[in-house]
């Protein structure tokens, strides 16, 4: 990835992503970095977290009495108020974030989090290309780069956020609060997606096998997904929705109940009819004419 096309990036994201929430964390970004050459620092030290991605060259990273190799894809981690030292001889491509954690805007779980982030003693990690870090670093950039439009705030501050959660992840392994977010982001996901296709395939056979293959999960993932965020079985789900769509169908079509049967994934009607007689309280043709002689009422001052 050639940075030099990705420097001017760094003031949009100063300016768009400085604030970032999620996940019931908060952080303020003092800074983001993009040096396409970086040398040689004095030795320094901070009061807030500073992460930095090597993305090509080689160099040295100093913390206290230890020494550090640094060559492409190596993360390295400068804890607040530890001195510290950068030195490259042929100069580092480097992209880095400054931020701390605003904790009264934030969870006590991410406080406790970040106590225990600032006393860990891994400085320097090395980091795969298909990491979530390292793809989301690299998007952010990209993301950066385009032409601002009306999105371009949320989608720096969104993809940062995350950008930022993944690297803390990766420096506090096994902690409470990563636990919380990744069960947190994977069940989030996964109930949308399905939801998504529930909602698109009514007429289909919708089984929880079906609809965990189309996922790549496995049905009792799935299954143990809609109890704990929705607190009801998947089959449940599916036949309350397919009712609502049924209903709205009724309500504001001229289909006849053979097809919003068929719409909704019911081959028999008579079952159909049960089960939405079951559901409403009403059979099918009685909800359409209630509903439809409701529509027709007038109402007047007297």
């Amino acid at each position: 990835m050639d940075l030099y096309k990705f420097v001017s990036g760094k003031k949009v994201l100063n300016q768009n992503a400085h604030h970032l929430v999620l996940n019931e964390a908060a952080f303020h970004v003092h800074y983001w970095g993009v040096v396409p050459k970086h040398y040689n620092t004095s030795l320094h030290k901070h009061s807030f977290l500073e992460i930095c991605y090597v993305m090509g060259g080689e160099g040295i990273y100093l913390e206290k009495d230890c020494v550090y190799t640094l060559y492409k894809d190596t993360i390295f981690f400068s804890r607040p108020e530890v001195l510290h030292q950068i030195k490259s001889e042929e100069g580092l491509e480097l992209v880095y974030v400054a931020f701390e954690l605003i904790e009264s805007e934030s969870s006590e779980a991410w406080t406790d989090m970040m106590e225990k982030v600032k006393r860990c003693q891994q400085s320097v990690i090395e980091m795969q290309e298909d990491t979530s870090a390292n793809l989301l670093w690299r998007a952010l950039l990209i993301e950066a780069m385009k032409p601002k439009n009306d999105f371009t705030e949320n989608m720096l501050s969104n993809i940062a956020a995350s950008l930022i959660i993944s690297l803390l992840q990766m420096f506090a392994p096994n902690t409470q609060a990563n636990s919380q977010i990744d069960i947190s982001e994977s069940s989030s996901s996964l109930l949308t997606q399905a939801k998504l296709f529930i909602k698109d395939n009514f007429a289909n056979d919708l089984k929880l096998s079906h609809v965990a293959n189309h996922l790549h999960i496995s049905g009792r993932h799935l299954s143990r997904v809609f109890v704990s965020e929705l607190g009801v079985n998947f089959s449940k789900y599916v036949q309350k929705e397919r009712m609502k769509r049924a209903a709205t169908l009724l309500k504001t079509t001229d289909l006849s109940i053979k097809d919003i049967a068929r719409e909704t994934g019911f081959i028999d009607i008579h079952y159909f009819t049960r089960v939405f007689t079951d559901t409403m309280r009403e059979p099918p043709g009685r909800f359409r004419t209630l509903y439809m002689d409701s529509e027709k009422v007038i109402y007047t001052d007297k």
